[in-house]
């Protein structure tokens, strides 16, 4: 390796380290383009995810700046050197890429690529991207390419690891958006079951006592005032709905932070008193966080909506190297050996899943009276 054996590992080892911390795709390309930069010493990278119309869904430079880049122009079409990559999956590596007889020229702003190296990223036999260095910067032999054989060979290794990196960072992405997808179905099932139908009752109170104000005023007015307890109503199920499309970044602000934000803002908008205490919790894996807070969302929405609770209180301790989440409150409780109906009802099976897939446990105690206490406990990283 043109770095040496104990220096070219150290840094395989460093940009393979960077591109695993990432999970979203655009972090994924610049870390991969960065790294590739850095470990072959060259002045300019880029890599390009082909779309399917002869152009790049994604293209990433590294070595060029914002100004520079702005100057170039539009991305760059799949033709030339790129193209013959990304359909021939082969690499290239050349001395003066502007003698190529594939060359088709570049935009006036474009900066001058002399040597250079590029090999296809492939996720099987799948091209998903285009990795290529120019001006490496060392010393050229007469009419020869500064990047090596074994350059081309760390290249290789670099662009197989970053094909898995990006693979699962693709898959990532699109587990969020299925999560996404399917908490706003579930939302938009729940506005329409409670929301709407206030709001249609609302309706139909608010006529009623139209008719009655002229012959039995006194009856109007208690229509009226049913009006105004049922919008309060309505606006709770939205106060509550908005909560949960609208969580606190748990990257920003963290699980505890999220999670008092939210409580806050339920104790303000319920009767029942809600309360929250973390306790020395670290931070988690994002799969664990996420399913917690999604746990202490539906814990919540059923102990305010379904249990006529006057007290809802919310802890969060540290266990181990993990957490355990307790929602307790004093509300009417059910019977746990009716574990079909309650399920359905409450939500206990969704809430199980959450903590299944997170590496979890969630237990339930509850009695008809006395109130409920659901915990989960993750085990951390």
């Amino acid at each position: 390796m043109s770095h040496g054996p104990r220096s070219g590992l150290a840094a395989v080892s460093s940009a393979l380290l960077a591109m695993s911390r990432h999970l979203e795709v655009r972090d994924v390309l610049k870390t991969i383009v960065a790294s590739a930069r850095e470990l072959l010493d060259a002045e300019y990278a880029a890599l390009g995810v082909p779309d399917d119309h002869g152009g790049f869904a994604q293209f990433v430079v590294d070595g060029v700046s914002e100004e520079q880049w702005k100057a170039i122009g539009p991305l760059p079409r799949q033709h030339g050197i790129l193209a013959a990559m990304l359909h021939e999956a082969r690499s290239e590596r050349l001395a003066d890429v502007r003698k190529d007889p594939r060359f088709e020229g570049w935009p006036k702003a474009h900066p001058d690529l002399v040597d250079f190296l590029g090999l296809p990223i492939r996720d099987g036999d799948e091209v998903i991207g285009a990795l290529f260095l120019a001006n490496k910067n060392c010393e050229r032999p007469e009419g020869g390419c500064g990047f090596t054989e074994d350059d081309e060979e760390l290249l290789g290794i670099l662009a197989q690891h970053a094909a898995i990196a990006l693979t699962n960072a693709r898959l990532y992405e699109r587990s969020r958006e299925l999560t996404i997808a399917e908490e706003r179905s579930r939302l938009a099932h729940e506005l329409h079951d409670a929301v709407s139908q206030k709001l249609f009752s609302l309706r139909l109170t608010a006529q009623a006592a139209a008719r009655l104000v002229d012959r039995d005023p006194s009856r109007a007015k208690g229509e009226l005032q049913q009006v105004a307890v049922l919008a309060a109503e309505a606006a709770d199920e939205l106060r509550a709905a908005v909560v949960e499309l609208r969580p606190a970044a748990l990257d920003e602000d963290g699980l505890v932070a999220t999670l008092r934000t939210q409580i806050q803002v339920l104790d303000r908008a319920h009767h029942a008193r809600v309360t929250f205490a973390g306790h020395g919790v670290k931070a988690l894996p994002a799969s664990q966080e996420e399913a917690l807070l999604r746990v202490a969302q539906e814990a919540l929405h059923n102990a305010l909506r379904h249990s006529g609770a006057d007290h809802v209180d919310v802890t969060l301790d540290r266990r181990g190297s993990g957490a355990v989440l307790r929602v307790t409150d004093d509300g009417s409780g059910f019977d746990t050996r009716a574990v079909r109906h309650a399920g359905r009802h409450l939500g206990l099976v969704s809430m199980r899943d959450r903590a299944s897939g997170a590496g979890g446990t969630l237990t339930v105690e509850s009695v008809p009276g006395k109130g409920t206490v659901i915990e989960m406990e993750v085990p951390g990283g």
